[in-house]
């Protein structure tokens, strides 16, 4: 890895700004050492061998303590710069990488694993700290100060100088060798972390059944293991790092006693002045502390940048369609599927047949699980790009293929029922308002009464008003989905999807919900795509799919 992340650079402006924030002050900083230096000196050089009095050492004095006030001032500016960047970075992150899940859709998101997407926008961002905190403050010091101090330190005494010129590359040259490993085991580490936080939540979500099952200890025994493997990973990381501390700390150390023994040698034969040899001597340490300390932090570098690189792959992945396209009147458009194929990524492809969809229709699709039914709702949609084939819009703004058209302003003009609704922690009402925020109360309620919600509704202690739990936690499965039904009706979309709307409700319920399908269907367009007879008998006209091709 590069000394600075460029993909910082990249997906975070904050972190642009940081970098100049950091090398300015790692600049005043060098200056005030030097400044410290020369007054040190002259408080020591004017007693012993001027014998000056205490008020002829004043302006010394001054300069010492107003350069120390300075350094220390700069010192909580550098670590007030560094948290603010940390935190603006960490957000700009995770709003970029909630942005990006969203382009890339659900079917991108169905493949992989939720925890390891939920570590990625945790962990994965809180790790930046050390990087912003130590590790950059440390890397613009140690591209500032030494340059500074060396130059000052060959301007006083050339013999010194260029010890120290020949010494300062030993340490980047041993912090790059022991980083490599650093690197190394940073992303072991991160690695089983995600795979442990994976773990976890799948365990947590399946506990029912693994109790049901008779299975939960044996997974305790897994997310045991797991966190062990952590451990281990995190104590190898933290020993490296240890010891990479240790070893830039003893060549640093031999580095200024070469620098010493030379000074003090010729102090003692009388070719170098007191004040000189304490100059170069307060100095010498200053060249390599900087770039010593930047190797030391280079495992705070590299735990943060190992645990962001999973979202910089994200951050990465190629959006399967552009933003921006036609905006089309869905309304009087008549949808054509020709030809069309989907590929997944572990799966076979689903091949949907041939359909076209006239403006006003209301068409069912039949046929056994697996044969594309699903796959055709999620293409129009526009959560799946088809690999073959394609699918054609047909309207006043003429022919064209969905791919081109606008993804929000088509989507804007859809209501969708999924089969397995989400609902968020929030009110019944709030729920069903998701399509429409500014739907009136009056709206919801005739919206939960075509839905036939409002048995169960009404019958709630606070109504519509009722706070659903994570995923509508405190409502039946029937019930769920008739509160995304009423979210159906309430949009008030032209187009119409249904997959298995009516799924996990009783006979009674299913008929009448289907009944107000039929009354939504008289001026839209409606897709339905169910196995139970009672959305299909309804059906303006019914469309068979094949055989099963894929689980879908």
């Amino acid at each position: 890895m590069s000394a600075v992340d460029r993909r910082l650079l990249q997906y975070a402006s904050a972190s642009r700004r940081y970098v100049a924030v950091a090398a300015s002050i790692a600049v005043g900083s060098a200056a005030l050492v030097v400044v410290s230096a020369f007054a040190i000196s002259e408080l020591v050089v004017g007693p012993f061998q001027h014998h000056a009095s205490l008020a002829e050492l004043r302006g010394p004095l001054i300069v010492l303590a107003l350069a120390v006030t300075a350094r220390a001032g700069l010192a909580w500016g550098a670590q007030v710069a560094a948290h603010r960047a940390s935190a603006d970075v960490k957000s700009q992150l995770r709003r970029g990488l909630l942005a990006q899940v969203v382009r890339l859709g659900p079917a991108w998101l169905a493949g992989r694993p939720t925890g390891d997407l939920a570590v990625r926008a945790t962990y994965g961002t809180d790790a930046i700290d050390g990087y912003f905190a130590r590790y950059l403050p440390a890397l613009a010091a140690a591209a500032v100060v030494p340059v500074i101090v060396v130059g000052t330190v060959l301007s006083q005494d050339l013999v010194a100088g260029l010890i120290i010129l020949g010494t300062l590359p030993l340490i980047p040259f041993f912090a790059v060798l022991i980083g490599r490993g650093t690197e190394r085991a940073t992303r072991r580490q991160w690695r089983t972390l995600v795979v442990l936080g994976g773990h976890f939540l799948d365990v947590v979500r399946g506990l029912p059944t693994l109790l049901l099952f008779g299975r939960a200890d044996a997974q305790g025994d897994s997310i045991r293991r797991r966190a062990d493997e952590h451990r281990r990973a995190t104590m190898r990381t933290l020993r490296v790092a240890f010891l990479s501390s240790a070893a830039l700390e003893f060549v640093g150390t031999i580095s200024v006693a070469l620098v010493a023994v030379s000074v003090g040698l010729r102090l003692l034969d009388g070719s170098l002045d007191l004040r000189t040899g304490l100059v170069v001597l307060i100095l010498a340490p200053e060249a390599y502390w900087p770039i010593r300390e930047a190797g030391a932090q280079f495992h705070a570098s590299a735990e943060g940048v190992a645990a962001a690189e999973s979202t910089f792959a994200v951050l990465q992945t190629p959006v399967p369609r552009p933003a921006g396209g036609v905006r089309v009147d869905v309304a009087r458009a008549t949808i054509r599927v020709e030809g069309v194929s989907v590929r997944y990524d572990d799966r076979p492809s689903v091949a949907c047949p041939d359909l076209t969809v006239r403006p006003g229709e209301y068409v069912g699709v039949a046929g056994p699980s697996g044969c594309g039914k699903t796959t055709l709702l999620w293409l129009l949609l526009g959560f799946l790009t088809p690999a073959t084939g394609r699918v054609v819009i047909d309207g006043p703004h003429g022919r064209i293929e969905l791919a081109d058209a606008d993804p929000e302003h088509w989507r804007a003009q859809l209501a969708w029922v999924p089969q397995d609704p989400w609902l968020a922690p929030a009110s019944i009402a709030d729920n069903v308002r998701l399509g429409r925020p500014d739907a009136e109360p009056a709206a919801v309620t005739e919206a939960l009464r075509l839905a036939h919600a409002t048995e169960f509704v009404d019958a709630l202690p606070d109504g519509a008003a009722t706070l659903l739990g994570e995923n509508g936690a405190g409502l039946s499965a029937g019930q769920r989905q008739r509160i995304a039904v009423a979210r159906a009706f309430l949009r008030d979309a032209p187009l119409v999807l249904l997959d298995e709307a009516t799924a996990h409700l009783d006979a009674r319920s299913e008929a009448a919900v289907a009944d107000a399908v039929r009354a939504l269907a008289r001026d839209r367009t409606v897709i339905a795509v169910a196995h139970r007879p009672a959305l299909l008998d309804g059906s303006a006209r019914l469309v068979h799919f094949g055989a099963a091709q894929a689980a879908v």
